[in-house]
């Protein structure tokens, strides 16, 4: 890895690795609000018809939700932590009310046991990230194309319907996020060795592994789960 030096890097593991316990937790946090809005609104049929009979309010959660995205992203370091926790928060929150809708598209049994697969496979995939020597960065930018490949290739298939094009696009995925968490980890433990300071770089870290996570969970969704057949 391209860091100063080896002693350098000794020098700030520790606050790395204390910082990145910080991300993590709060990543746990945000996907345990995501889980019990989802649950939440996933039984009450009443705001379920809501949302699936109201397109225009289902596209614009969507929207809020790559708002908050855009936003947290951009103006977290300039907040107080508790805004950007509150920010960080409310996307979650936002991101469970639109996972309900998979409750009615997958079991509830396959839908945890994707969700236990996906953090499995997480844990694995970041603590690599974390530990190894390894420089990861050339997943970074081929990641970042791969990305908007799929993105690209996913709106084309709106139109195509091309079902081999569909399990290709979700392989692919799968693919693409087990590789960008394990150099996101990385990423960001150098980020938390080299910055001298930051109280909100641990939200936007978990921001980053919160959006690997559940992109990773989705892809393997649609590859394992179970469709209901009522």
């Amino acid at each position: 890895m391209n860091y100063a030096s080896e002693r350098a890097f000794g020098i700030s593991r520790d606050r790395a690795s204390d910082a990145l316990w910080v991300a993590y937790r709060w990543m746990s946090l945000g996907l345990a609000t995501t889980g019990v809005v989802a649950l939440g609104v996933a039984h009450s049929p009443a705001v379920l018809d809501v949302l699936v009979g109201n397109r225009v309010l289902f596209y614009g959660l969507l929207f809020g939700q790559l708002g908050l995205v855009f936003a947290l992203s951009s103006v977290a370091m300039r907040l107080s932590t508790p805004v950007a926790a509150s920010m960080f928060f409310a996307y979650a929150a936002l991101t469970g009310v639109t996972f309900s809708t998979l409750f009615l598209v997958y079991t509830a049994a396959s839908i945890a046991t994707t969700f236990f697969v996906t953090a499995g496979a997480f844990g694995g995939l970041s603590f690599f990230g974390a530990v190894t020597r390894r420089d990861l960065s050339a997943i970074g930018r081929f990641g970042f194309f791969a990305l908007l490949g799929i993105i690209l290739a996913s709106i084309v298939n709106m139109f195509l319907r091309s079902t081999g094009l569909e399990w290709f696009l979700t392989y692919a995925g799968v693919l693409l996020f087990a590789g960008l968490t394990a150099y996101d980890t990385q990423r960001l433990k150098r980020l938390f060795a080299e910055a001298d300071k930051g109280a909100n770089l641990p939200i936007l870290g978990a921001l980053t592994l919160y959006l690997d996570f559940i992109n990773m969970f989705l892809f393997l969704l649609r590859l394992t789960g179970d469709r209901r057949r009522d």
